[in-house]
């Protein structure tokens, strides 16, 4: 290994002075190709490794925090040393959440919160995302992940229906994202906004008949792009992302409404399963940190291979 590494080196330095070379490269750089150098030359200690994903001091809101895929969102955030607010409209915290807190608390540098929230009610988000900014006088960011879904055909789907979906899907989305830029913009503070969207966003899904579901996530995504366009030069960053299909207790009662449709999903992925909520949390550290400081108006999917066929 060291004798590759050497010849490595020696075939860099054919191309480029060693000024020119990456500090670890300048750090191993010899004139001589002996092993026994280079080692002594490697950094024995590396403290903050990938210090791009270092959230120390951050604050965060998360949409849909209450439990599933947004409350193990926010944990990923917190776990890299972040305070995260979980914005829900359950009227007291889930219990996955007082475990996630009392773990944030004796485990971690970061710190979870809890606020009421219906994502509906735009003046009652402008209010709670302004009393979180406040506090610290900052936010770094937001994950919008509240959703809802209504398993019916086109021809039965009734209005009420339809504006519910709609509502939380797609209009709360928008008012988390614009309250979130409102106050990141009063307090000069760039940063990233992830909106949580769907596959089914991208594609008809077998076995899952909610046209109405499926338009407003495909809504969500074109919302990112527009976004990102409209505050890139601001130095707010928008993606969303394309989860595939998830053990939520969403998921649960979809099954519950079409017990077949677990098997056609399992059927259709690449990898034979469903996703865990747990296999999203490096995809929401990577989006909101600085990791992916020049990505923006891009769509993560994220979906087991389901819409690589």
């Amino acid at each position: 290994m060291s004798f590759t590494l050497t010849r490595s080196l020696t075939a860099v330095r054919s191309c480029l002075p060693c000024t020119s070379l990456h500090p670890f490269l300048r750090s191993t750089y010899s004139t001589t190709t002996n092993e026994q150098h280079i080692q002594r030359k490697l950094p024995l200690v590396r403290p903050h490794r990938f210090k791009e994903f270092d959230l120390a001091d951050r604050v965060y809101a998360v949409t849909g925090g209450g439990r599933g895929l947004g409350l193990a969102m926010a944990e990923a955030l917190m776990e890299a040393g972040a305070k995260v607010y979980c914005l829900d409209r359950l009227e007291k915290p889930h219990p996955e959440f007082e475990t996630a807190k009392g773990q944030a608390e004796k485990e971690y540098g970061g710190a979870l919160e809890y606020r009421r929230i219906d994502v509906r009610n735009e003046p009652e988000v402008n209010d709670v995302f302004a009393e979180i900014a406040s506090r610290d006088k900052r936010l770094d960011g937001l994950i919008a992940a509240a959703g809802i879904n209504h398993l019916q055909s086109a021809l039965e789907h009734s209005r009420s229906a339809l504006n519910e979906v709609m509502q939380i899907n797609y209009n709360g989305v928008f008012n988390s994202a614009t309250a979130a830029a409102r106050q990141m913009f009063k307090y000069q503070q760039k940063g990233s906004i992830l909106l949580v969207a769907s596959i089914s966003g991208l594609i008809a899904n077998k076995g899952m008949t909610s046209p109405v579901y499926n338009s407003s996530k495909a809504a969500v995504i074109q919302l990112a792009r527009s976004l990102a366009m409209e505050w890139g030069r601001q130095g707010i960053r928008v993606n969303s992302l394309c989860p595939g299909h998830i053990l939520t207790p969403m998921v649960e009662q979809v099954f519950e409404q079409n017990p077949a449709a677990k098997a056609i999903w399992e059927a259709e992925n690449m990898l034979g399963r469903l996703a865990c909520p747990e296999e999203f949390r490096g995809a929401a550290l990577f989006a909101l940190s600085d990791a992916s400081s020049f990505m923006t108006g891009s769509t993560m999917i994220i979906d087991g291979g389901h819409t690589a066929w």
